[in-house]
């Protein structure tokens, strides 16, 4: 007979504020050189919130970017877990074009498709389609390893969007868009289903960002990659 599911818990986290959603770079791990001064503020207040103790993990995950590795120290720290760095929890990879303004990108390649989820944007690059399933594979991966566990991972605007277009069936085209805020939390749970439906994602919040309060900052217009058209 097989063992009962165990209901599963991911946090998904935001990067604070970083330099990529203010200046006109495309901050990949070349071109992200970490976060603002108010984006320092805002993982102090997410660390504060931490502490407070609502969310008990058992395991932290952080993406290697430079803006998801500065966050996470102040959300290991708050929370007393060493950190698990994960590839896989990147947000889009831009290519060679890393690093380069938007300017120079234009001059150099065009401008950028938004409507073809197939082309990468530059050589090297990965495409909106392929970042999708990426986004589902590592989810998917983390809740089999940890089932009945609850995680928490710092990752990007674009993975937590992502993450909606994967487990909510919205396809892999832009026609719908998110504002995911820095330093927001999304919870995710996976479990038994309802009234005899099977296992199942269910998205419990989405967005979370209480704790900023007064250093809540608006989109801001940052290098329009395919997932950070409004946020970096």
């Amino acid at each position: 007979m097989a063992a009962e599911l165990r209901e599963t818990q991911i946090y998904l986290i935001r990067h604070a504020q970083s330099r990529p959603n203010v200046e006109p770079i495309i901050g990949g791990m070349k071109g992200d050189t970490g976060l603002t001064d108010v984006g320092r503020l805002q993982a102090a207040r997410l660390g504060e919130r931490l502490q407070g103790g609502d969310i008990a993990p058992d395991f932290l995950y952080s993406s290697t970017l430079p803006r998801a590795k500065e966050t996470v120290e102040y959300v290991g720290s708050a929370l007393g877990l060493p950190v698990e760095f994960d590839d896989d929890l990147q947000e889009l990879r831009p290519g060679e074009c890393d690093g380069m303004t938007w300017d120079d990108y234009v001059a150099r390649y065009g401008r950028y498709d938004f409507r073809n989820p197939y082309r990468p944007m530059s050589p090297g690059g990965e495409a909106w389609a392929d970042f999708l399933v990426r986004v589902g594979r590592t989810l998917t991966r983390m809740r089999i390893e940890h089932e009945g566990k609850t995680i928490v991972a710092v990752t990007h605007g674009g993975f937590i969007d992502g993450a909606v277009y994967q487990f909510m069936g919205v396809g892999n085209t832009y026609g719908i868009g998110f504002r995911t805020l820095n330093a927001s939390i999304t919870h995710w749970q996976y479990g038994p289903g309802d009234y005899g439906r099977p296992p199942r994602w269910v998205l419990a919040s989405y967005n979370d960002a209480a704790h900023i309060g007064d250093l809540l900052t608006p989109p801001e217009p940052a290098v329009p990659l395919p997932t950070e058209d409004d946020k970096g």
